[in-house]
Parts: structure tokens; sequence; C-alpha cells
């Protein structure tokens, strides 16, 4: 039965996480126009210039660079399946962090020296959240008593009461993981992008679409995750969860839009350290 629902939610978050993830990509547009006195693109056009990358003649380097992207899509589907569908949340932080290694591995197949020098820093910045991210998998099993997010259905509290210095960790390194500035130092949507496009340099026309969708899908997945601290056993909760995950959404398209990029060294030691404080203190707390 679990196996079935779990297909049956990878499924449904295939149909409805691309569109979501466009729909939020086309508000970060606008608001981050508003942000610099410009009127900004219409809400699609996320939507429009991945149909455009889709009808052009597939130019990839290799053979395998997009075989690499079709898995890392995939992966993030499965992982945002299984967290949906109620499933284990280890396992998604499995599943979304080996997506993000075939993205790197897909850079690095390239062999172009700008492709590189975006994959190294891509694998800098899995470095720097990887840590947080796994306490908070570890301190959601602590507070819950299960890994499985339906879980949360059960409470008489929702967990943010018991692990918020966990949340305070994650939405730290929640700007590592949508890519956003001060972090974006693999991949950059703004035209301050020093090494051309970075991890994407060599990807182009229906490979580069996919990476743009995966991007949605990861930043819905993310979000979800945030919602996750808010629900429990009342089902208004789900309203409550949605409006955080709106706010911290926008929170994170103002810092995007207000903050220049750090070096590798600052984003790492800042993760590190804020892994360090907030996940350790919060599961010496609970444990003890």
């Amino acid at each position: 039965m679990t196996l079935i629902s779990t297909l049956i939610g990878t499924l449904v978050f295939a149909v409805l996480a691309p569109v979501l993830g466009c729909l939020l990509a086309g508000l970060d547009r606008i608001v981050s126009a508003r942000m610099q006195g410009r009127v900004g693109p219409p809400v699609l056009q996320p939507y429009y210039d991945v149909r455009k990358l889709l009808e052009k003649e597939d130019a990839s380097v290799n053979s395998v660079e997009k075989t690499y992207i079709i898995c890392a899509l995939a992966f993030a589907l499965i992982s945002g399946g299984i967290f949906f569908s109620g499933g284990n949340l280890l396992l998604c932080v499995f599943m979304i962090t080996l997506s993000s290694l075939f993205f790197i591995v897909a850079a690095y197949s390239s062999r172009s020296p700008y492709a590189e020098i975006g994959a190294h820093r891509e694998t800098l910045q899995v470095m720097a959240y990887e840590p947080m991210v796994l306490l908070f998998a570890i301190a959601f099993f602590v507070a819950v008593g299960s890994f499985d997010t339906a879980a949360v259905l059960n409470l008489r509290e929702p967990a943010i009461a018991s692990i918020w210095l966990v949340f305070l960790g994650l939405l730290y390194v929640l700007t590592i993981k949508l890519r956003k500035s001060p972090f974006d130092l693999s991949m950059s949507h703004h035209a301050h992008q020093e090494i051309v496009r970075g991890i994407t340099t060599e990807m182009s026309g229906p490979t580069l679409a996919l990476v743009e969708i995966t991007h949605w899908v990861e930043n819905v997945l993310f979000l979800g995750w945030i919602g996750l601290f808010f629900v429990w056993g009342n089902p208004l909760s789900i309203v409550l969860a949605l409006a955080v995950m709106v706010v911290v959404y926008f929170l994170e398209v103002f810092i995007d839009n207000n903050f220049a990029r750090v070096k590798w060294q600052l984003m790492l030691k800042s993760a590190w350290i804020v892994a360090l404080v907030c996940g350790t203190i919060n599961l010496a707390i609970l444990v003890f």
C-alpha cells in the first residue's frame, strides 16, 4: 500500500509541481521587477521560455549530458512524490541529494572549463546545506516519532513548537538550495554571473528546458519542507502552512534582490555554523 501511494503521489506531483513551480518563477520575476522599478514580464514568461527551448534543436555536447539531466529530474519528482504522499522524509532528502549529484555530473561531462567551475561551486553548495538538511530530518524524527511526513497529521501541536531552531537553520540554507543571492554561486538567473552561465554554460535547447523544470520542481518541494513545520491534526493548519510558504518564498525573493553574492568560503562556514548551532542545540534539547 505504501508503494502504491508513493507511485500515485509521484504521478500527481509530476503533473502539479511543474505548473506550480512555473507560476512561482513567474511571480518571482514580477516581484523582482517591481523591486527594481520595472514592469517585468508576464507571469507565464517562464513557461514561454521553456516551451521555446523545447522547440529548439537538441545540440548537447555529448550523448550522456541529457541523460544525466533526465535522471536529475526523475529523482526530484520521486523525492517530491515521497514527501507529499506522506512517505519517509529521510529517503526524500537522499533522493533530492541524488538529483543534485546527477546535475553536477552532467556539468562535468561537458568538459567545459566554465561548466566545471560551476560544477565545483554546486558541489560546495551541496556540502554547505547538506548537514543542516540531514539534521532537519533527524530532528523531525525525534520530535514526531517517525520519519513519515504523514505523522504530522496526528500531532496535537505543530512541529515548529519543538524544533523552531531547526526551522531557522533550514530557513537559512533554503537560500542556498533555491540558488538565490547571496548564495547563487553555481548558477544565477541574474546578469551578474561572472562565469558565463555557470553550471549550465554548455546546456541548451531541450536539455536546458529540463534543467528549468527541475528547478521548478525543487522549489515546490523545498517550500513543502517549510510548510511541514506548521501542519498538525487540525485541517486548518494546512492553510497556515500555505500562508507561511508564500511568505517565506517572497522573503527569499527579497533577499535575492537586496544582497550581493558572497564568497564560497563564507557560504560554507556560515552554513556549517548554523547547522552546528541550530541543529545540534535543538537536538540536544529534544533528547536530554
